[in-house]
């Protein structure tokens, strides 16, 4: 008879579906494999504003949770967006429930993340939009419009095509990007604890991605 599992719970907040999606996803191909130390559960509303699940969120100990954001541009309207994202994460350890929030940011957008299970994405790109090509190249596909891509039947297919190891493979990628933009001499930048790079590609979401998948000895 297998051994029982314990169950280990990872706390998120999404600022979209396809984050969500992508989360339950991983969740159940984690819990659907043996070779898997622990079963799995990611507690990941679509909530932007980190300050408000803070104040929401019931947990009765030190509790860590990871907010996935995009830089999406250098836009003064998006930049702002982000700062006010970092604000409200640092506002969230004040509310009194011993939480501290970490970012798991992507620059420019999720959708490199998504990318980079399939192949390397190494350019710099100065709009959304402009992922729509590699990410038809790595997953066979022919959408004509990012919306199209991101409909729940068509992203769903995409992640069907998909197996952990094309996870390890994503979190190994997104490290290689983040050693050479240090390579590359550009700026780590801080705020208010948090840090991040203004050019792209760049990202953080790797990193609790990561943590999981060694967590559950599956690295």
């Amino acid at each position: 008879m297998a051994k029982m599992k314990s169950t280990k719970k990872y706390y998120f907040t999404v600022e979209g579906e396809t984050e969500q999606w992508y989360l339950k996803w991983l969740q159940d191909r984690i819990n659907e494999t043996e070779a898997s130390a622990y079963k799995v559960t990611f507690d990941c509303p679509v909530q932007k504003n980190p300050l408000k699940r803070a104040k929401s969120l019931v947990v009765t100990g030190k509790t860590e949770v990871w907010h996935l954001s995009d830089y999406e541009s250098d836009d003064p309207i998006h930049t702002k967006q982000f700062t006010e994202t970092m604000d409200n994460m640092k506002a969230a350890k004040e509310v009194g429930k011993q939480i501290t929030y970490k970012f798991g940011y992507t620059n420019l957008t999720f959708d490199l993340w998504i990318i980079l299970h399939k192949a390397d994405c190494n350019a710099s790109y100065t709009h959304r939009k402009n992922y729509i090509t590699p990410l038809n190249r790595a997953y066979g596909e022919q959408f004509e419009y990012m919306k199209e891509y991101k409909h729940e039947d068509n992203f769903k297919r995409c992640l069907g095509k998909l197996e952990l190891s094309n996870v390890i493979e994503a979190v190994n990628r997104a490290k290689r990007i983040m050693v050479r933009n240090e390579e590359n001499g550009y700026k780590l930048l801080q705020y208010k604890g948090y840090k991040y790079y203004k050019e792209n590609p760049s990202m953080a979401i790797h990193e609790i991605i990561g943590k999981i998948l060694k967590d559950c000895e599956l690295i």
